[in-house]
């Protein structure tokens, strides 16, 4: 080592140190500056403070690092529930001070509503959940606000129209893809499987074939005959890009904004080149569909619109080409194409998987439903897409969909979500001793709202608020106290489109299977929570071939 780099270390040691607490007070500074900045504007507004749960450590540290802990632990929702009760029962509406901000948590539903809709143009996703997404969704319309937002769904909710998403013959297709994973022995026994693994397999299949026009085939290509046959699909530079290592890329870029979400603010802290290369494999597998949709279109344009007219009579409707009738920008197609792939995969995966963590659990509830559904729907060998099965079918098969109102009041697949003020604004409810006053948001304050909080509040719910009772279901109509797809102007497009893919999925399996194994011997659920809430060891189980009729 040569004479003085020790010394040159020791001063590159102190300057940084230097500019980290430097850092660390001025940012403690405006924290407490801009708290005791909102009384004066809180007194104008007739508002007064919620309660507070105090601090252990500066900068919010403690409630950091005890998400993190019940992260690791696979409980960070059942800590929300802990989180909400350390003032009291009553208690619905609280500030806390996280990591250097000053946020307000709220489960209770005229907050919400107020956040979702009354307040809707006070409140947005904010430019730091925006840029937390940005990185894979661009400006789609999971990742903007404001007129950027209104342009977005203007282009997008027309292609979920009822139509479009009842095409059961191609969803009966992928369900056979299932099927075909689930092969039985000579007893009637599937071997042991991990049916969220076949879920987000066939959600992947079922949404690439509705936005692409092609599907992925992730659940054919897995099979132990087909392993090793994966079809490449784009080459871009000296990239080439199969269906694997596009599932596994989507994967693990969901995964980066999700750590970059933990961050809060300081999401820019988690960014590197092998973040940044999943992000460009996605873009580049995508941009491959959109080139070629583009193409269609000119050729189209090219052969005249009665032929175009013509070829088109007989085609499956296509999300991406359709999209391309209203804009041929085609980084905002592939945008809103990531955007939707996300929404249409990981939720319904997600939605699946929970349902069948609970009928496992739950063998009268299963009973009931297959019972249910086989007086509905028919057996398997008799029941075909667009026959016995139809999509007003599975709306009036009424036990069915108190089992998925039930799944997803239990367990939403986005258990907390936030919003920005855009503006000084207030809340309706929470402030004060007796929590009656409205409460005063700083523009730029975070709200944060769980979901899975507010669907388990025995004041909604009943004092049997946890247990998986589908029957509280008969005649209950849906309010603020019940939210799995949001509420308001930006109410999910897609909650058709995921309730006929899990009605549809279930009610083939259980016409096939009548009885199913758990062989998962944990009674209390954990949690797999990235952008999406899944069963983190999976949905562990065996099933049984019914005899034929």
């Amino acid at each position: 080592m040569k004479p003085g780099t020790n010394h040159n270390m020791h001063t590159y040691l102190a300057v940084c140190l230097w500019a980290f607490g430097s850092w660390a007070i001025l940012n403690l500074i405006d924290s407490y500056w801009r708290y005791f900045s909102y009384d004066a504007k809180r007194a104008k507004q007739g508002c007064q403070r919620a309660p507070r749960i105090p601090n252990k450590y500066p900068f919010g540290l403690d409630f950091f690092l005890d998400a993190a802990k019940a992260d690791k632990e696979k409980t960070f929702p059942e800590m929300m529930i802990k989180r909400y009760g350390t003032l009291g029962p009553a208690v619905k509406t609280f500030e806390h001070y996280t990591l250097g901000n000053h946020g307000i948590s709220t489960n209770d539903p005229k907050n919400i509503q107020a956040v979702l809709a009354t307040k809707f143009k006070d409140f947005g996703l904010g430019e730091r959940r925006n840029n937390t997404f940005r990185p894979l969704l661009g400006r789609g319309i999971f990742a903007v606000d404001g007129p950027s937002w209104e342009h977005s769904r203007a282009l997008i909710r027309p292609q979920f129209a009822r139509h479009q998403i009842s095409d059961l013959e191609q969803q009966e297709r992928h369900t056979q893809h299932l099927m075909r994973a689930l092969a039985t022995d000579n007893s009637g026994w599937t071997c042991p499987t991990n049916l969220l693994t076949l879920f987000f397999r066939l959600t992947l299949d079922r949404s690439t074939e509705f936005l692409f026009g092609e599907s992925v085939n992730s659940q054919l290509i897995n099979l132990p005959e087909n392993l090793g046959k994966a079809t490449q699909k784009v080459v871009a530079s000296d990239n080439a890009i199969d269906e694997v290592t596009f599932a596994q890329a989507f994967d693990g870029a969901q995964g980066w904004l999700s750590d970059r979400s933990r961050l809060l603010d300081k999401y820019w802290m988690d960014d590197g080149p092998g973040r940044r290369r999943v992000v460009r494999i996605v873009h580049e597998f995508v941009n491959y569909f959109v080139r070629r949709a583009l193409d269609h279109r000119k050729q189209r344009a090219t052969a005249g619109q009665k032929d175009a007219e013509s070829n088109q009579s007989n085609k499956p409707y296509v999300f991406l080409e359709e999209l391309a009738c209203e804009t041929q920008d085609p980084i905002e197609l592939r945008d809103q194409l990531c955007s939707l792939l996300f929404a249409g995969r990981d939720t319904t995966a997600s939605f699946l998987s929970w349902t069948f963590w609970l009928l496992v659990r739950h063998p009268r509830v299963f009973e009931k439903l297959r019972k249910s559904i086989l007086t509905s729907f028919g057996t398997y060998q008799t029941a075909v897409a667009g026959d016995t099965i139809t999509l007003t079918g599975l709306k009036d098969c009424s036990y069915l969909q108190a089992v998925l109102n039930e799944t997803l009041r239990l367990f939403p697949v986005v258990p907390v979500n936030m919003r920005q003020a855009l503006r000084d604004t207030t809340l309706p409810t929470g402030g004060g001793p007796d929590g009656k006053s409205p409460i005063f948001v700083a523009k730029g304050q975070i709200v944060d709202y769980s979901v899975f909080v507010l669907q388990r509040t025995k004041e909604y719910w009943g004092e049997d608020a946890d247990m998986f009772r589908p029957e509280r279901w008969e005649g209950r109509k849906f309010g603020w106290d019940y939210l799995p797809f949001n509420g308001g102007p930006r109410i999910c497009l897609g909650q058709q489109f995921a309730l006929t893919v899990a009605g549809y999925t279930i009610v083939r399996l259980l016409q096939r299977f009548d009885k199913i194994e758990n062989l998962d011997t944990d009674t209390e659920p954990t949690h797999n929570l990235s952008l999406v809430d899944n069963p983190f060891k999976g949905v562990l189980v065996r099933l049984h071939e019914a005899d034929s009729p």
